[in-house]
């Protein structure tokens, strides 16, 4: 039986543990810091057998060194052409990641930054496929553009919006309810959105996780991905002609958002 678990760190990252009850191993992905993820090695009994990393920053990989270190795992896993150094098993877009009888496809999604991968599987786990994206799409959002250009962070959003609707977004930060902030600003009158931000709200004042996220409700909800939608096309030319951008295709309706969320 396989398991997704949220590891905190930090004030708002999460490091994901997928879990392999039978044999006790895990996967880690983007280990920002190394102490939580020992605590919660050790607390469940689990072996540390392979580290996924989807991009270079310091909040995704800080915890590596340390943890190999520590624990020996097999493998850590992560984009060939980066300047993080520290993998031991690099992968390009298009190649598959086997995990206990588990594959996972590299899929490319620069944007964030320029190294950025993602990491998919059909197997189901809570109901529907894994997808590890690190800062690339978030509930409500999607990351903010330090090393690629509007038109590459669409295009990798594009190819996120492809997967199932049922496939389970395992994001890296809790970011959700600024990003409700934001999308209900930009679109005041979307009632899916209000009702989603309440629902947000109730679960963060438990304590709990928004994500994972579902993509299905993302395709609906999240304007990062509605760049085609007549509602936030017509929301993005109204904020490119007060700011002086053009809005006249899909890459520039997406730029458009993502300007007015840089400066909300």
């Amino acid at each position: 039986m396989l398991t997704i678990t949220p590891i905190p760190a930090f004030s708002d990252n999460y490091i994901w543990c997928l879990a392999d009850s039978k044999t006790g191993k895990a996967l880690i992905v983007d280990p920002g810091q190394a102490d939580p993820v020992t605590e919660y090695l050790e607390t469940h009994d689990l072996k540390l057998d392979t580290i996924l990393i989807t991009h270079h920053h310091p909040d995704h990989t800080g915890g590596v060194a340390t943890l190999a270190e520590r624990h020996g795992p097999e493998r850590i896993t992560g984009p060939a052409d980066s300047p993080f150094k520290g993998v031991t098993n690099t992968v390009h877009p298009g190649d598959k990641v086997l995990w206990q009888d588990n594959e996972f496809s590299v899929m490319a999604v620069p944007g964030h930054t320029l190294d950025h991968i993602a990491f998919f599987s059909d197997t189901e786990v809570d109901g529907g496929p894994i997808l590890f994206c690190g800062d690339t799409l978030f509930n409500c959002g999607c990351g903010r553009l330090f090393e690629g250009s509007p038109e590459q962070m669409r295009q990798s959003l594009a190819t996120l919006r492809s997967l199932p609707d049922t496939s389970r977004v395992y994001c890296a930060h809790e970011y959700t309810l600024a990003n409700l902030r934001f999308a209900r600003h930009w679109l005041p009158n979307d009632n899916n959105l209000a009702e989603f931000e309440a629902s947000c709200q109730a679960m963060r004042e438990r304590s709990e996780p928004t994500v994972p996220s579902v993509l299905g409700r993302e395709k609906k909800l999240n304007p990062f991905l509605r760049w085609d939608d007549p509602v936030v096309i017509a929301a993005a030319q109204a904020y490119a002609a007060k700011h002086g951008l053009p809005a006249n295709d899909d890459n520039q309706i997406f730029a458009a958002v993502r300007h007015g969320k840089d400066h909300f």
